[in-house]
């Protein structure tokens, strides 16, 4: 039995299988989607996207370096964040168990 597991959440709603039934993660694809809903709740990325001020988007990409870098599960000091186009960040990690991960981060 897997040691995380969560509801597969698409488009802010529970993603069901074929027969209706909720649709499990487990392992690093259930630590992914958590980093991903605690960026989302901070509100700190639709602050970056928004703000013309990069020393206020600096400021906030390493508040959620450093939020994601405090997750037990997550390897500390491996959390990367880099912008591959205006507005469009990827976040890589490294877990503690299940080797890294990459996220793409939208507002």
């Amino acid at each position: 039995m897997a040691e995380y597991i969560d509801l597969r959440i698409s488009r802010d709603d529970l993603t069901l299988d074929a027969g209706g039934q909720p649709v499990l993660l487990d392992g690093r694809a259930s630590i992914a989607q958590d980093i991903q809903h605690m960026i989302r709740e901070s509100g700190l990325l639709v602050d970056i996207i928004a703000n013309r001020d990069a020393r206020a988007r600096s400021t906030n990409l390493v508040r959620i370096t450093m939020a994601v870098d405090d997750d037990e599960r997550i390897v500390p000091g491996t959390t990367v964040i880099r912008e591959s186009a205006l507005g469009e960040y990827w976040l890589t990690a490294t877990t503690v168990k299940y080797g890294s991960i990459s996220l793409q981060l939208g507002a």
